[in-house]
């Protein structure tokens, strides 16, 4: 735990100016609760009683009065001290959770696609989301309500022990059996309120991968399997939730029949030294009020921990990724202000996801400044991985990607993929306008920027369809959009980020041959001068480079020009007859 709260006081120290003035309305509040039965004492011994009042002469009527102005007095005194300090403490709270949710997510986007793809997106998305609640959870509701309910027990026991310390003392006999109960069921609490927030990160994947897999789901009628799926997803949460509650409710009342047990005592014990003259009814009704509130807090500082307790399960999961080294180190150099010339070498490059993994193996290859280069192969052969790690969507397991001569990890990850356009699969878009889609690489572009890069593209003549036009927004996921849209929408915000590096994914794969013309025609002026690598299926993309790179097997199997390559009848000959020949 005192690791936990070391990670944690980070995210506290900017706040330690609104802490101090909780800990201050905590004070205050702990006068007020103890002030509350001091008034019906003196009604009991002073007004109905005949016990002289300790200040003087006073005639009983005003002191009625003034006993129960008292009363409404202190009660509204500490209700709006509590209103004020939860106000306090929620916003601390809050702003402790808006941090972390912070750090994380930016976290998150430091680590490597190969750490994202061991991932489920779904239990990422609920550390974000819920377990960042565990901060607030621990430190303004767990230890703060703690350290206020020790100050008010201290308070009491300051005015009880004097008053009787028989009585007080016999009134504490329960401590040890609270503690003891707090050590034998808080254990297995947190046990399963882990099991309850894994359930949870569960359930939020089944519907993260339903919701992005809608289509599939429903070209394939697989509906009622997947409604299936989620709901035993969700009987299983709530199962663990439910016997978690049922868990927390028997501590409940297990602490609240030790604290009656205690309190029933305390009243014998009590009406007994009435009856015997060494207590005043008065004092009697002052010490069974506070021995009503003296167990508050120590109910208050069990039920606390058992909160810190289920919440450091949430605050473990999120320092789990907080914890993760990135895969990827930031370099220290930058590129000049006019940016790469384009030179672009893998030397003795190999890859691996996993150990017993390898993608890629010995890769050696060197292309020139203004080069179009084609990457074919079989799927699963290595093409996106080779090309990943140019912009260090990963870095490869041994050897070096270099551009310009420099290795690629010398770089800033930012300046090094400012100089890396994309187009990737399947093509990406976000739910904001189209404008902001086509301008997401250069947000400080113009609109006439944004419309020559539309043109580009192919697509200027259907964003001015729309009904706001470039300021149209788009649906999630693109749901607004075909798939062909889709694809010439990410073109040109690759165009229009106007890299001298372009790395294009299948750029025309879901288009007609009659836009892929248009398109690549487009594409063909921005490519003039930029080292451009394509990921290509289909034949007229192939035949507009430089350089084709056959790929089998996480190696470079052939590589030449078209026509070179189709004499020597290898690999690619093979492969342009299986792949290429109906599109030829």
């Amino acid at each position: 735990m005192l690791g936990l709260v070391g990670k944690l006081l980070p995210f506290l120290r900017p706040y330690a100016g609104l802490v101090a003035l909780a800990l201050a309305q905590v004070l205050i509040m702990t006068g007020f609760e103890l002030l509350k039965p001091w008034p019906l004492k003196v009604v009991i011994d002073h007004v109905l009683g005949d016990k002289p009042f300790p200040w003087g002469d006073v005639p009983k009527l005003p002191l009625l009065l003034g006993a129960c102005v008292a009363i409404v007095l202190a009660t509204a005194g500490a209700g709006l001290l509590r209103l004020w300090h939860n106000n306090t403490s929620i916003g601390v709270g809050q702003s402790m959770v808006n941090d972390l949710r912070a750090a994380l997510y930016a976290h998150l986007q430091r680590l490597s696609l190969a750490f994202h793809g061991r991932q489920k997106v779904g239990d990422l998305m609920y550390r974000v989301t819920s377990d960042t609640f565990a901060v607030q959870t621990i430190v303004m509701n767990g230890f703060m309500p703690m350290l206020s309910a020790l100050i008010l027990l201290g308070g009491m026991l300051w005015i009880l022990l004097p008053m009787d310390p028989v009585l007080t003392l016999l009134s504490l006999t329960i401590v040890p059996a609270l503690f003891v109960l707090i050590l034998v069921l808080n254990r297995r609490i947190g046990e399963m309120a882990a099991e309850v927030r894994d359930a949870d990160a569960r359930v939020y994947s089944v519907v993260h991968w339903a919701m992005s897999s809608m289509k599939v789901v429903q070209a394939f009628t697989k509906e009622e399997e997947e409604h299936r799926r989620f709901v035993a997803a969700s009987r299983d949460s709530l199962g663990k939730a439910r016997r978690l509650y049922n868990w927390q409710t028997f501590y409940s009342c297990a602490v609240d029949s030790i604290v009656a047990a205690g309190t029933a005592v305390v009243v014998y014990a009590g009406a007994r030294a009435v009856m015997d003259g060494r207590l005043t009814l008065g004092q009697l009704i002052v010490f069974i009020s506070y021995l009503a509130q003296l167990y508050v807090p120590i109910n208050q500082i069990t039920q606390s921990w058992s909160l810190i307790i289920g919440a450091k399960i949430g605050a473990k999961r999120v320092f789990e990724v907080l914890d993760t080294d990135p895969d990827l180190q930031d370099g220290w150099r930058d590129f000049p202000p006019e940016g790469a010339r384009g030179e672009v070498e893998w030397r003795g490059v190999g890859f691996r996801y996993r150990p017993e993994m390898p993608v890629l193996h010995r890769v050696d290859l060197r292309v020139a400044p203004g080069m179009k280069v084609a990457v074919v192969g079989p799927t699963g052969a290595g093409k996106s991985t080779l090309l990943g790690l140019v912009p260090r969507f990963f870095d490869p397991s041994e050897g070096a990607v270099l551009i310009d001569g420099v290795d690629v990890r010398e770089y800033r990850i930012k300046s090094l993929r400012r100089q890396v356009s994309m187009v990737l699969q399947p093509p990406l878009v976000f739910p904001i306008s189209v404008r902001e889609n086509i301008a997401y690489g250069r947000p400080e572009a113009s609109l006439e920027e944004v419309k020559a890069a539309a043109r580009l593209a192919r697509i200027d003549g259907l964003i001015e369809s729309l009904p706001q036009g470039y300021d149209t927004i788009i649906g999630e996921a693109g749901a607004t959009l075909s798939e062909g849209e889709k694809q010439r929408l990410t073109i040109a915000r690759a165009l229009l980020r106007d890299a001298p590096i372009l790395i294009l994914d299948e750029p025309t794969s879901a288009l007609d041959v009659e836009t892929e013309a248009a398109v690549m025609a487009g594409i063909e002026r921005l490519t003039e001068g930029r080292t451009t690598f394509i990921i290509a299926h289909r034949l007229s993309t192939v035949r507009r480079c430089d350089l084709i790179l056959v790929l089998k097997d996480g190696v470079i199997a052939e590589q030449g020009t078209l026509d070179e390559l189709l004499r020597r009848q290898g690999v690619f000959a093979e492969y342009y007859a299986t792949q290429f020949a109906e599109t030829a």
